[in-house]
């Protein structure tokens, strides 16, 4: 699936899905999933996104806990280590959101580049 991807220094949105039950899904949790994907483990992709194992495995947790079934399996280590997957609904969430934030940039493209265009180039501190 294509990857949104932002322009640096361009207007740009970032969704972040809210559920009923407050639970979100936004650019860090996709990015973590991805990693996962990627990876194969939890601690390579923490790594693999300069985050903190602890982090990358409540961010895990959560998204688990989201859900009725687990976005993510950990197989216990062994020898090797410990793996982690994405089961089906994981890669579902994972391509569901990428979809969504690819459909909104199309959407919005023309009013971002029109507010760019109108904003000043100064730096101002995020508040």
């Amino acid at each position: 699936m294509e990857k949104a991807a932002n322009v640096v220094g361009m207007a740009h949105l970032q969704i972040t899905l809210v559920l009923e039950s407050g639970a979100r899904i936004g650019p860090g949790k996709a990015a973590l999933l991805e990693s996962v994907q990627s990876t194969g483990s939890i601690a390579a992709a923490a790594r693999a996104m300069d985050m903190d194992y602890k982090r990358a495995w409540l961010l895990i947790d959560s998204l688990n806990q989201s859900f009725k079934t687990p976005c993510v399996e950990r197989v216990m280590g062994g020898a090797g280590g410990g793996s982690a997957t994405l089961t089906p609904l994981g890669e579902e969430i994972l391509a569901r959101y990428r979809k969504l934030e690819i459909a909104t940039r199309k959407i919005a493209s023309a009013d971002l580049a029109v507010l760019e265009k109108r904003a000043t180039k100064e730096k101002r501190p995020k508040v």
